[in-house]
C-alpha cells in the first residue's frame, strides 16, 4: 500500500515538473511567435477561463418552464459555474459580459467589478471561484525573480516594441518594475535577451497572481498592505532610491497578471481606494518611496453589502471612484428549484446525514423566497412563487394569464432583502439537534424550527409579522395541500397508472363530444355516447360547472393537438388544469376512507392492514420510517377536522 502512496506522489511530482519551464528572454520569444496568446492580459486571461469550460444556449422552445420565466430573453449556461451556482444566471451573464468587454481592451478593462448583494447572496463564493479558476490554469510566463511577477515582454525596449509587436502579433504593453530594470542594468548590462525567464503557477496561498485586501482598521490604514513597502532593514546597506530596498509585497503587487480582491470594500476611507483607481484607470500604482510608478496589469473585483454601496454612492464626494466602477448585483435567488439545490448542494458537501423526508427543503425554500419577494396587486406572494419557477398557476380551471417579465420589472430591488440561505441552514440544523433520536427531519418540524428562529432573530415587527404569516398560515395550508396529495398517492395502488387511465378515459369522451362523435369502447369495441357525468365529475374539481365545460373540452383538446403534432409525449400532467383537476379527483375518491383510516384510535383488521400498506407505501416514496407516524398524525389534525 505504501508503494501505491509513493507513486501517486511522483506522478504528481513529475507532472508539475514537466508543466514548468525555464529560459532566456530569446528562448520566450520564440514561444510567444509560436502561441502568441500566452502573453494575453489579465482580463483576457480571465475572459477565456470562463467561455473555455464551455458555453450552452438553452432552447427555450424545449423548455416550457424556463420558457416562461425568460420570455424573449436569451439564456446561456456557463460551464464554469453550473455546478456551483444556481439561480443566478443574469449575474453570471453580466459578469461574463463585463470580462469580454474588458479582453478587447475597452473601457471596461479600466474598471472595479463591484458585487453588491445582501449577505448569503454568494458574492464572496463567485470570488473565490474565480480564485480557484486561476490556480486551475496553465502556468504562466514571467521575469525570473521579478517581485510582481511581471510580463517578459516588459524587457523589449520601447524603440524596438512596434517592431516586436509585428513579428509576435502581440500589442506589448507595459514598462519593468523598478527591481528588474537596476537587475537589467547592473547583472545584464542591458543584455535583456539574456534575462532569465520562467514559468509560475497561481496560487492564492503562495500570493502569486492573486491578491487579497481585507477591510483595514479605518485609525490605521497603511497603504503597504496595498502596494508594498521599503524594508527598512535594508537602508543602512543601499540609498533611500536604490530599488533594492523595496518589499514589493502588497495586494496590488502580488496580484499582478491575475486579480486582486477588495474584500467589504466600502468600509476603507475614500483616500484608501485612491490607489485601486489607479490602479484599474491608469494601470499603475505609486512605489513606496521615491520610486515613481510601476505598471499593473490585474482585474480588480471588489465587494460589499447593499448598505454599505448606498452609503458610499449617497455621498456626491465619491463620484470620482463610482465612475470607474462597473456595478453588477447578486441578489438572492427567486427561483424555487434552484433554491433547493443550494441547501442539496450545501448538504451535499457537509458532514450532515440525517434522513430528509419530502418537501422538507421545498417548504424551507418556499419561506426564503417568500420573504424576497415584494407584494403586487396581479396575484398574492406564492402564486408569484410558483411564477418565477415556471409553473403554470391553475384558478377556476383557467392558468393564471400573468406575465413574468412585467412582475420583475416592476420590482428591480426583488432579491436585495430577505431571509439568507445561512438562516435555513441553521434552521435545518436545530430541527435535527431537536430529533437527535430519530435522526431525521421533516417539513413539520423545520416548519417550527423556522417559527422559533423568526421569533427570537432580531427582525422589526412588522417584518417578524409577516415572515410568522408566511410560516403558520401560507406554508401551512400548501403543506397540507402537498401532503393530502401524498397521502392519496401512498393509499391509491399504482397512483400514477390510475391518473393515466382517468386522462385517456376524459380525453376519450372529450374529444368525441367535441367532433360530436360517438367513441369506441377501448375493451369491447362497444360504440358509446360521450359520458357527460363522468367529464362532469373531473371538472367539477377545478370549478368547471355549467356552460363553461364547453369551452374547457375544447381548450384540453385542442392544447393537446397541438402537443401532439410537436412530437411531445401526452401525459396526464401535460395540461395543468386538466392535471390538477384529476388529482383532485383522486384526493377525492379516497379521501373519506384515509380521513377514517388515519384518524381512528382502534383500527379493525382491515382498516390496519390498509393503513400498513399506506405506510409502506409512503416509507418507498421516500418517506423516513422514523418520522411516517409523525407526519399521518399532523395529517389527521389538520386536514380532515370534525
Amino acid at each position: 500500500m505504501t508503494g501505491d502512496f509513493k507513486k501517486l506522489i511522483q506522478d504528481d511530482r513529475e507532472t508539475r515538473k514537466r508543466s514548468m519551464w525555464k529560459g532566456t528572454m530569446l528562448e520566450y520569444l520564440e514561444i510567444v511567435r509560436a502561441t502568441p496568446t500566452i502573453a494575453e492580459l489579465a482580463h483576457k486571461r480571465m475572459y477565456d477561463m470562463l467561455v473555455t469550460a464551455g458555453v450552452t444556449e438553452v432552447n427555450l422552445e424545449e423548455n416550457p418552464r424556463l420558457k416562461r420565466i425568460y420570455k424573449g430573453e436569451r439564456l446561456k449556461v456557463f460551464n464554469f459555474f453550473a455546478d456551483e451556482f444556481y439561480g443566478m444566471e443574469k449575474t453570471l451573464n453580466h459578469i461574463v459580459r463585463y470580462f469580454h468587454s474588458a479582453s478587447l481592451k475597452g473601457e471596461e478593462s479600466r474598471q472595479v467589478l463591484y458585487l453588491v448583494g445582501p449577505v448569503g447572496s454568494g458574492k464572496s463564493s463567485l470570488v473565490e471561484k474565480l480564485k480557484r479558476g486561476l490556480e486551475s490554469l496553465t502556468p504562466f510566463h514571467a521575469v525570473d525573480g521579478c517581485p510582481m511577477l511581471e510580463e517578459p515582454l516588459h524587457l523589449i525596449p520601447r524603440h524596438l516594441r512596434k517592431e516586436f509587436s509585428k513579428m509576435l502579433d502581440v500589442d506589448i504593453e507595459g514598462d519593468l518594475c523598478p527591481v528588474c530594470r537596476y537587475r537589467l542594468k547592473e547583472e545584464f548590462q542591458g543584455r535583456w535577451e539574456e534575462f532569465p525567464i520562467r514559468t509560475y503557477e497561481f496560487s492564492v496561498r503562495g500570493k502569486r497572481g492573486v491578491g487579497v485586501v481585507p477591510p483595514v482598521d479605518p485609525n490605521n490604514q497603511d497603504t503597504s498592505v496595498l502596494i508594498g513597502s521599503e524594508d527598512i532593514s535594508k537602508l543602512d546597506l543601499y540609498s533611500e532610491g536604490d530599488p533594492r530596498v523595496l518589499d514589493l509585497t502588497g495586494a496590488l503587487n502580488v496580484g499582478n497578471r491575475g486579480m486582486v480582491e477588495f474584500i467589504e470594500v466600502f468600509k476603507n476611507e475614500t483616500e484608501y481606494l485612491h490607489a485601486m483607481i489607479t490602479a484599474t484607470q491608469e494601470k499603475s500604482i505609486p512605489a513606496p518611496g521615491r520610486h515613481g510608478m510601476i505598471y499593473v496589469d490585474t482585474v480588480i473585483v471588489a465587494h460589499s453589502n447593499e448598505a454599505e454601496w448606498k452609503k458610499f454612492k449617497s455621498d456626491h464626494t465619491n463620484e470620482a471612484i463610482l465612475d470607474r466602477i462597473v456595478t453588477v448585483k447578486v441578489p438572492y435567488n427567486l427561483r424555487l428549484s434552484e433554491e433547493v439545490k443550494i441547501y442539496k448542494k450545501i448538504i451535499r458537501h457537509s458532514q450532515f446525514t440525517a434522513d430528509i423526508a419530502p418537501h422538507t427543503i421545498e417548504i424551507a425554500s418556499m419561506f426564503s423566497i417568500l420573504s424576497r419577494l415584494e407584494p403586487t396587486n396581479k396575484c398574492d406572494l406564492l402564486t408569484k412563487l410558483k411564477l418565477y419557477n415556471g409553473e403554470e398557476v391553475v384558478e377556476k380551471g383557467k392558468t393564471k394569464k400573468i406575465d413574468v417579465i412585467e412582475l420583475k420589472e416592476e420590482a428591480k430591488n426583488e432579491g436585495m432583502t430577505g431571509i439568507s440561505t445561512r438562516f435555513i441552514m441553521k434552521a435545518l440544523d436545530n430541527a435535527l439537534s431537536d430529533n437527535i433520536e430519530a435522526n431525521a427531519i421533516h417539513p413539520i418540524s423545520v416548519r417550527e424550527s423556522l417559527v422559533h428562529m423568526v421569533k427570537e432573530s432580531d427582525f422589526p415587527e412588522d417584518v417578524r409579522k409577516r415572515y410568522l404569516e408566511f410560516l403558520q398560515d401560507t406554508l401551512h395550508k400548501e403543506y397540507l395541500e402537498i401532503l393530502e396529495r401524498e397521502i392519496t398517492k401512498a393509499f391509491v395502488y399504482s397512483y400514477q397508472d390510475q391518473a393515466e387511465s382517468l386522462f385517456q378515459n376524459y380525453l376519450d369522451h372529450a374529444e368525441a363530444y367535441v367532433t360530436k362523435k360517438r367513441l369506441k369502447d377501448r375493451n369491447t369495441g362497444e360504440e358509446l355516447e360521450p359520458d357527460e357525468g363522468f367529464m362532469k365529475s373531473i371538472e367539477e374539481q377545478i370549478a368547471i360547472i355549467g356552460t363553461a365545460s364547453d369551452g374547457f373540452r375544447q381548450e384540453v383538446i385542442a392544447y393537446l393537438w397541438s402537443v401532439g403534432r410537436r412530437g411531445e409525449k401526452i401525459t396526464y400532467e401535460s395540461y395543468e388544469p386538466l392535471k390538477e383537476a384529476i388529482e383532485k379527483k383522486l384526493m377525492a375518491s379516497v379521501r373519506d376512507v384515509s380521513r377514517i383510516i388515519t384518524k381512528a384510535r382502534t383500527r379493525d383488521e382491515e382498516q390496519g392492514r390498509k393503513y400498513d400498506r399506506m405506510v409502506e407505501q409512503m416509507i418507498r416514496n421516500g418517506y423516513p420510517a422514523s418520522c411516517v407516524d409523525t407526519i399521518l398524525k399532523y395529517a389527521a389534525n389538520n386536514l380532515w377536522k370534525d
